[in-house]
């Protein structure tokens, strides 16, 4: 089992930047594709950013070139880097770790973009 728990978000201005974390503990991270999404409110849930467990990512058309996810295997945690935030960005990040048949969720931690 896996415990996720995300960090980082908070309120931020148009075109600014944000850095979530998510700190896995629990079991061996490097064998999990790990994954954020995001859901605002009265949407449904959106993958953002995946990153699979030999390093390669795969991003949201709408995030791509804006958005960065990495892992830190000695660390066990994720990262999103999100540049150039836009007020359509607005929404709960949750963090997801994945293997077949398997998948672990962070609480969620609330970025916004407002002026």
């Amino acid at each position: 089992q896996v415990q996720l728990v995300e960090s980082g978000g908070g309120l931020v201005q148009p075109g600014g930047s944000l850095r979530l974390s998510c700190a896995a503990s629990g079991s061996i991270f490097s064998i999990y594709d790990m994954n954020w999404y995001r859901q605002a409110p009265g949407k449904q849930r959106e993958l953002v950013a995946a990153i699979t467990k030999g390093g390669s990512t795969n991003y949201a058309d709408s995030v791509k070139g804006r958005f960065t996810i990495s892992r830190d295997y000695a660390k066990n945690t994720v990262y999103l880097q999100m540049n150039n935030l836009k007020p359509e960005d607005t929404a709960v990040y949750y963090c997801n770790a994945a293997r077949p048949l398997v998948g672990y969720w962070g609480q969620g931690t609330q970025v916004t973009v407002s002026s």
